[in-house]
């Protein structure tokens, strides 16, 4: 077993003593301890309820996601190398990064109806700004002397992209899709408790009006396990496989 991963286990089993220890000290039904988070966790997910809801936000979660990454990248690429795209768009990406993600669901709801395309549009919104300026600000950290020698030996487009772009803007973009990810489930959740009837978000609002802290903190835990297996078995191994091909 690797050091990192010693640590990394050591660390998540300290917290979870520790929040045994304050649960235990607290004895208060507001602060649940961790071995009744885990058998409630259980509990909802024998009765299919839980993978039912977590299904439904996981879908939300991941057309948002597939269609905010193409977009911020493709408008930061445009930012990146064309001043005047960048004049012209810079004073909408600043409006789009200050807008209240509140806001922005209140008026995609009020504007398109109470339907999952409006939840996923608010969510859409909110995420691309952020994909922009990472790109954006990547493409403006390029190495210029590597695509100068790019043009004088006349590369053909792809080779240019995939062999002198990508590598370097590798680090904006897996950072932006990391960052994304956290902040778009956690959006999604609001978005599923002002205007939807399922999902997690939406299960969370109901446990809240009955002060079921116990459930919500195992439907909070059940997500925030997809995340860390996404991250794990997929952010990471693909960020070990691109930085060594760099």
């Amino acid at each position: 077993m690797s050091n990192t991963l010693t640590w990394r286990i050591g660390s998540f089993f300290l917290l979870i003593a520790l929040w045994q220890g304050i649960a235990f000290l607290a004895d208060s039904s507001v602060f649940p301890p961790p071995t009744n988070v885990l058998s409630s966790l259980i509990e909802h997910i024998s009765n299919g309820e839980l993978l039912h809801h977590l299904g439904i936000t996981l879908y939300r979660v991941s057309m948002i996601f597939l269609f905010a990454m193409p977009i911020g990248i493709a408008f930061g690429l445009l930012m990146g190398n064309f001043k005047k795209v960048d004049a012209a768009l810079d004073t909408l990406l600043v409006l789009g990064l200050n807008m209240p993600a509140l806001v922005v669901i209140m008026l995609c709801y009020i504007w398109l109806g109470l339907s999952d395309f409006s939840a996923i549009v608010a969510v859409i919104i909110n995420k691309v700004p952020m994909v922009i300026v990472n790109i954006r600000e990547g493409v403006k950290a390029l190495d210029k002397r590597l695509i100068e020698v790019a043009y004088v030996y006349k590369v053909s487009r792809y080779k240019l992209l995939f062999t002198f772009y990508i590598p370097q803007l590798y680090p904006y973009i897996i950072a932006s899709a990391r960052n994304g990810l956290s902040l778009i489930w956690k959006i999604v959740l609001v978005v599923e408790l002002l205007g939807r009837s399922d999902g997690i978000g939406f299960q969370l609002s109901m446990f809240f009006q009955f002060f079921d802290i116990t459930s919500i903190l195992a439907y909070s835990f059940s997500f925030i396990i997809i995340i860390i297996l996404i991250e794990n078995f997929i952010f990471r191994p693909i960020d070990a496989q691109l930085s060594k091909w760099r």
